[in-house]
């Protein structure tokens, strides 16, 4: 780690009266080390070349353009929209999905309106289906309850809005009601990693106390909304966890991460021995600006600087846990009807929980490495549906998706069973009969569609096997009365 020489906690100027009165390096009863934390001019620096930055590098986003609608309520939704989706989704990702959501929904009385399975189709293929579920829930209490007025703060968002946490109301706070507070997501983790050496691991308390209070105290007053877009838009564009373009960012002369990488290169090139800290004791360089050994903040001394990184040093983030490994059996139950038509059995899940409410193959969860049920018992039992005769079972194969926290493998079985060989079933709104094209466009995940395209192919397979075992067979025949023939012709006259 950085050998720290001067200690943590040291007093220092107050901030500018932009900034409130509050003591410089303070925030929820901590003192924040200088050499974490901005002074008085660096702040105004920040933000100028930030600004400038965005202004000539900004995306052109559509829920940029709808956040500077007259109507505040039609900002703050167009906004909070946007917001919800991006949460662990990539912009190019979003663009289409958010396109399609406000033509559909272009309010918040329209979302209102939308039932849920409405919503989980609009969502189907996002992920996180829970956020949907959310933003449907909270467009309803603003309309219900709220006469349809958006909150107009970032505390009030927080406090009325259900899945609204302290980023997306201050997000819709600032860009659409021009709010002077701060925000925090990992782009801006990364880049106030970076900017003030804050190399312990960012998911820690005393890390996300002072992300907040510096994203508090860096934004623009006059521009809050922009300011924070700016931020985000520099660590998506810029300042990436991989590959970072040091040279074009505007914050590099207030970066003291690229300051050290830029320290250890000259060290290293003018070989001043003197200067370097005993690689076998800690493994980097002297820092121009040093805390205590136990600051909260720098880089933990059992996961030392490592040069060959450079910035991407920062952030750190803490060990994950394993994901939990989950197996479950699914049945693709096809019935071939009397229209023509291929129609499928699906499922819908429960309320709540993992992926509420969406709609899949009949499914039951097992032990791995224990014999599977038998899937028509399960769904003859648990959904009512049963089979007298099977035209064709074949085993699809394992396939296997994994969900944030959870290392799904499915073990997938396709059963072909003739229209009238299904039992009159118990009429039920938690299951339906679907085609292809309609399977495709319900409420379901992407794990499911995921299990029907290898349906599908195992289906290919299996047509490609018995063509060959038909033109191999064919072949055999044909072979057999060429060599008759000739047996024949050869064979001696009497």
């Amino acid at each position: 780690m950085i050998r720290n020489r001067s200690h943590c906690g040291k007093k220092t100027a107050k901030r500018g009266k932009e900034n409130s009165t509050k003591v410089e390096g303070e925030t929820n009863g901590m003192k924040i080390p200088p050499v974490h934390d901005f002074k008085v001019e660096e702040i105004s620096a920040v933000r100028e070349n930030l600004l400038a930055w965005y202004d000539a590098n900004k995306r052109d986003l559509p829920w940029r353009k709808m956040a500077t609608r007259s109507d505040l309520n039609q900002r703050a939704y167009a906004v909070w929209v946007s917001e919800v989706m991006l949460q662990q989704t990539q912009v190019t990702t979003v663009i289409d999905y958010y396109n399609k959501w406000m033509k559909k929904w272009p309010t918040l009385q329209d979302l209102a309106k939308a039932s849920l399975e409405e919503v989980n189709e609009m969502w189907s293929g996002l992920g996180y289906y829970s956020r949907g579920r959310r933003l449907h829930e909270g467009a309803q209490k603003v309309v219900d309850d709220l006469d349809g007025e958006m909150p107009k703060t970032a505390a009030t968002l927080l406090k009325e809005l259900p899945g609204v946490g302290r980023y997306t109301a201050g997000a819709i706070a600032s860009i659409a009601y021009n709010e002077a507070t701060g925000l925090v997501d990992g782009n801006v983790i990364r880049v106030l990693a970076r900017l003030r050496l804050i190399g312990a691991d960012s998911t820690s308390q005393h890390c996300m106390d002072t992300f907040w209070s510096h994203a508090n105290m860096l934004v623009d007053p006059d521009r809050p909304g922009d300011y924070n877009q700016s931020v985000m838009e520099l660590g998506a564009t810029v300042c990436t966890p991989k590959s970072p373009d040091c040279s074009s960012c505007p914050l590099r002369e207030q970066c003291k991460a690229l300051c050290q990488v830029e320290r250890e290169r000259q060290l290293s090139a003018s070989k001043l021995v003197e200067t370097v800290v005993k690689k076998e004791e800690t493994g980097t360089l002297l820092d121009i600006e040093c805390c205590a050994d136990n600051c909260k903040l720098c880089v933990d001394k059992e996961e030392p600087w490592d040069s060959s990184l450079g910035v991407m040093n920062y952030p750190r983030k803490g060990k994950k846990k394993p994901p939990r490994q989950d197996h479950t059996s699914v049945c693709v139950l096809c019935k071939k009807c009397s229209d023509g038509k291929h129609r499928f059995l699906i499922i819908q899940r429960p309320k709540k929980g993992l992926l509420a409410g969406l709609w899949e193959f009949p499914s039951e969860q097992t032990e791995k490495d224990k014999k599977a049920p038998d899937m028509l018992d399960i769904i003859d039992s648990k959904y009512n549906t049963s089979v007298e005769v099977v035209h064709e079972r074949h085993s699809v194969g394992e396939v296997v998706h994994i969900f944030s926290h959870i290392h799904q493998t499915y073990s997938v079985e396709a059963v072909t069973v003739m229209e009238e060989k299904v039992e009159a079933e118990i009429v039920s709104d938690e299951k339906r009969w679907v085609t292809k094209e309609e399977f495709l466009e319900a409420a379901v995940s992407t794990a499911m569609k995921k299990i029907f395209k290898a349906y599908e192919k195992s289906l290919d397979d299996s047509t490609k096997v018995n063509k060959r075992k038909r033109q191999s067979s064919s072949d055999d025949s044909s072979n057999k009365k060429k060599q008759m023939s000739l047996n024949s012709f050869f064979k001696p006259k009497n």
